[in-house]
């Protein structure tokens, strides 16, 4: 268990998150989370390392499958104590801001973050924490909510009387996601959409529309609910060559002429003087 001290009072994240567990305890929420967490498992059984850490939500455990030894669940509040959540969890085994995670640098393998963009202050800030912690070549998974779908344009034209998203969710596009990676130095290694059924409230209306995973799967990928990152962190090695010595021109006084000049001096067999 890695060492902390609780944080006493809720902040706005705080209860954003907490929101976000309730919503995920939903018919909704229940409904993303089965499709994510079937790609967690697909996922993290092939990757490899000493230590891995997932932020934010424990509704999702993305670590549940992985064989790296050393695991820890990082939250920003003490969520199971808080009267909003009403699944029981463990707790945590750290509680800490995400924009200073408290790792040394280089020091982890394997991060998953299932909706934590989305509520985060500075998201490029967290990112650009979640570099300083990996070690080469270590992974990141990222799961988040895709405004451009039938549950985004859902939410911003009727959210008014309905919203879609939890309280404080700030979907992230997959376009800007992709240059903040390429900008850290992160190459995308795998990405998936899925959830393709209509936002209905109903579990019973989200079965029914069993049939659309398929065909969004196959006619319109790119307009799932959800998105599905895992990015390895690259850094470039440089190879050491020796100073670079200039080679010293020969002047025309050290040029040589190829007659001796003994040759040029000696006299001719014939026994005459040669003309001056």
């Amino acid at each position: 268990m890695i060492p902390s001290e609780p944080l006493d009072d809720l902040n706005e994240l705080q209860l954003q998150m907490l929101t976000l567990d309730a919503w995920l305890s939903g018919p909704r929420g229940r409904y993303i989370v089965r499709r994510e967490q079937q790609w967690m498992d697909a996922t993290v059984p092939d990757l490899f390392g000493f230590r891995a850490v997932q932020l934010g939500t424990r509704m999702l455990d993305g670590l549940r499958e992985n064989r790296i030894p050393h695991r820890a669940y990082l939250t920003q509040g003490l969520a199971a104590s808080h009267p909003l959540d009403t699944t029981p969890l463990s707790p945590p085994d750290c509680v800490a801001n995400f924009l200073e995670l408290p790792f040394e640098s280089q020091s982890l393998d394997l991060i998953v973050m299932p909706h934590v963009l989305e509520f985060s202050e500075d998201p490029h800030q967290l990112l650009r924490e979640v570099e300083r912690v990996l070690m080469p070549e270590g992974r990141v998974i990222i799961t988040g909510f895709n405004p451009m779908s039938a549950w985004g344009l859902h939410h911003g034209l009727f959210k008014r009387w309905g919203k879609i998203w939890p309280d404080g969710c700030q979907p992230l596009h997959i376009s800007r996601l992709k240059d903040w990676l390429k900008l850290l130095s992160f190459e995308p290694e795998l990405g998936r959409f899925g959830c393709y059924r209509l936002p209905f409230a109903s579990e019973k209306k989200l079965e029914r529309m069993d049939f659309m995973e398929k065909a969004g799967d196959r006619w319109w990928p790119v307009c799932g609910a959800v998105y599905f990152v895992c990015a390895v962190k690259r850094v470039r090695g440089m190879r050491l060559v020796g100073p670079a010595f200039k080679q010293k021109r020969l002047s025309v006084k050290n040029l040589k002429p190829a007659a001796s000049q003994q040759l040029i001096n000696q006299k001719p067999d014939d026994g005459h003087t040669p003309c001056s």
